[in-house]
């Protein structure tokens, strides 16, 4: 938003000497304008495109999603610091996904292909993954099928557990870092704030997500099959985040009393106090680990906090595949990178379940519950698509709007001076006015809608001169 198309299609739309130009100084309604300028104007109005370009579980590797998850923070800064015709930019980074959302200028030759090397080239400079490692890693979603992506992955309906709540926090967080960073525009802040919209909505009026469905939940269903008694698991939790919050929620739920807490950042303490479990400390973490029968790691660490140093010397073969038989340890790792070492699953009598395993194990989707929920975040993208389209046009019916008040006046004016004292001249000027001015914006907003709105632009610079003024910012950003 805010940047200057100048002089797009002047003059092949017919826009030449001497048509008269009223450029409002204020919206309409404002008691002053500027007079005519017989010279040309320069076109100047609010285009610009979405751009996404995801890698998820669908379409790359655990390994690949791992490497891209170490340094997220630095890849939107670099996306909007490195391409001049990006607006801004947010990165959603999760344990099963890594999406940029990208705003950019419009006309821009090939825009398409140049945000999305941008991306690319962010990604690579970032996190030091090649482009040709990333080639065939991701998909690309383009203009008004980005709103329905977004709206899809902040309901869970793009998760490995199909409706999972964990990620709509994510999706806000994304955005709030992107606000930190100074990288966000007003189209994306739009679009992030109407993708929770939609989650919201898809959360209140559909049976998605009814049951709780997380990959917490799931990773203790797996853990079923070798715990039989809850209430007797001496149980660790390692780091004290959202995620470790909802894990603690999901052990008590099933019946888990023994727990304890271990934060390599050092909050252990407080998390403790606040939900009544013991904390651990550094010099007891390696003990406590050893002696517990499930351990649970939910860090946002880039390098692994657990380890074979922290349970006990390897002494027979790797523990394989689902934990299921008489390991006397299961570990956990939620973490995204891992928060274990895979090591640990040589370790006798220590099986390791982690999220490449948990995918593997992932239900198939609930599929009435799944079509209701798409049907709410396709008709929540729509509306996105037409509000959006709406906006892009408003500069000009303002314009417009202040071109035709401003003859009024000056009609009004002419017919005072001329006897009009009991102001009939008037009345009925005022309701001409209105007249001529339903038809077109009623025009503007049907082709805004179909994606059309330079079509009235361009017929008011070729009518009557005019040249709307972009929208601000701050107004796109509340819209």
């Amino acid at each position: 938003m805010g940047r200057t198309v100048a002089g797009e299609g002047a003059q092949e739309r017919g826009v030449g000497e001497g048509h008269a130009s009223i450029l409002p100084s204020a919206p309409y309604g404002a008691a002053e304008f500027e007079g005519s300028d017989p010279r040309p104007q320069t076109l100047r109005y609010n285009r610009s495109v979405l751009l996404c370009v995801t890698a998820s579980h669908k379409t790359a590797s655990f390994e690949l999603l791992e490497r891209l998850s170490r340094t997220p923070d630095d890849v939107a800064p670099t996306i909007v610091g490195m391409t001049p015709c990006v607006q801004g930019a947010v990165v959603l980074a999760t344990c099963n996904r890594f999406e940029a959302y990208v705003e950019m200028d419009e006309p821009v030759t090939a825009a398409g292909a140049i945000g999305v090397e941008a991306v690319i080239e962010a990604v690579e400079s970032a996190t030091g993954i090649s482009a040709a490692d990333l080639d065939g890693a991701y998909t690309v979603h383009s203009g008004r099928r980005v709103a329905e992506h977004l709206f899809s992955v902040a309901s869970g309906l793009e998760s490995v557990v199909s409706g999972e709540g964990e990620i709509a926090g994510q999706v806000r967080r994304a955005l709030k870092s992107a606000r930190k960073d100074g990288t966000t525009s007003p189209e994306l802040e739009r679009l992030f704030q109407r993708a929770s919209q939609a989650q919201r909505k898809v959360k209140n009026v559909t049976a998605l997500g009814r049951a709780g469905r997380s990959l917490v939940r799931l990773a203790l269903e797996l853990a079923d099959s070798r715990i039989a008694d809850w209430s007797a698991e001496r149980v660790l939790l390692v780091g004290t985040g959202a995620y470790a919050a909802v894990t603690l929620a999901t052990l008590r739920e099933r019946g888990a009393v023994n727990i304890s807490v271990y934060s390599p950042s050092g909050r252990a303490e407080v998390f403790a106090a606040k939900h009544g479990i013991r904390p651990i400390t550094a010099d007891e973490y390696a003990r406590t680990a050893a002696h517990s029968s499930l351990l649970i790691t939910c860090t946002t660490a880039t390098e692994p906090v657990l380890g074979p140093e922290h349970l006990q010397l390897p002494t027979g073969p790797a523990a394989a595949g689902c934990p299921v038989g008489a390991h006397s340890q299961l570990v956990v790792d939620l973490g995204m990178p891992r928060n274990v070492d895979p090591a640990v699953a040589s370790l006798e009598g220590v099986a390791l379940l982690d999220l490449e395993t948990i995918r593997l194990h992932a239900p198939l989707e609930e599929l009435q519950a799944t079509d209701a929920a798409r049907s709410v975040v396709r008709e929540a993208a729509e509306t996105f698509h037409v509000v959006g389209a709406r906006q892009s046009v408003t500069p000009s019916v303002v314009a417009f709007r202040s071109h035709i008040f401003e003859l009024l006046e000056r009609e009004i004016d002419r017919a005072r001076a001329r006897g009009d004292e009991d102001g009939k001249v008037e009345q009925a000027l005022r309701h001409l006015s209105g007249v001529l001015l339903h038809t077109p914006t009623v025009r503007a907003h049907e082709l805004a809608a179909a994606g059309r709105a330079d079509e009235f632009t361009a017929a008011l610079a070729a009518l009557y001169g005019i040249a709307p003024e972009a929208e601000s910012s701050e107004d796109a950003a509340t819209a």
